[in-house]
């Protein structure tokens, strides 16, 4: 019955965002039962292409728990979370999705991620997005230094 309360108040904010300004989205995290980040989606609000709600909870339940592993959670989405969201689900290391409307329902009503989905499946020759490598053999330099740092925080 948990999930069902986490879902809903993942609706809840969808629905308030609306009237505050934002987009129809909203995400809730959750660790041991209890919620400890929520977000919503602040794009315009904020000009920030990367206020998306799930990013948004995901920011602030790492500041929270101080860490950038949230293992041990499950996040809530109002909505199949888009590409970017997606990914930052999985770096984060969240143990389950839950999620509302699907993707084709945010189509429907204009947020369209099929290009994007599309596009990664793509070699970088044949995207969209004009992409060029530069300097090589200079760029690699920083991942020698990564590889011989005994000290370094994987993640």
């Amino acid at each position: 019955m948990d999930d069902i309360k986490f879902m809903k108040k993942a609706i809840k904010l969808s629905i308030e965002n609306i009237k505050n300004g934002g987009g129809p989205f909203g995400a809730v995290i959750v660790k041991d039962g209890k919620i400890i980040a929520t977000g919503v989606n602040r794009v315009t609000a904020h000009t920030d292409p990367t206020a998306h709600a799930e990013v948004n909870a995901i920011r602030k339940a790492s500041k929270k728990l101080g860490t950038f592993d949230l293992a041990g959670c499950e996040i809530y989405s109002s909505c199949e979370p888009c590409p970017m969201c997606l990914g930052a689900i999985y770096w984060a290391h969240c143990d389950k999705l839950y999620y509302g409307n699907t993707k084709t329902d945010a189509k429907n009503i204009g947020f369209d991620d099929s290009f994007i989905y599309d596009e990664i499946d793509l070699t970088a020759e044949k995207r969209q997005l004009k992409t060029y490598q530069l300097l090589p053999e200079e760029a690699i330099e920083a991942f020698k230094d990564w590889t011989n740092t005994e000290d370094k925080v994987k993640y």
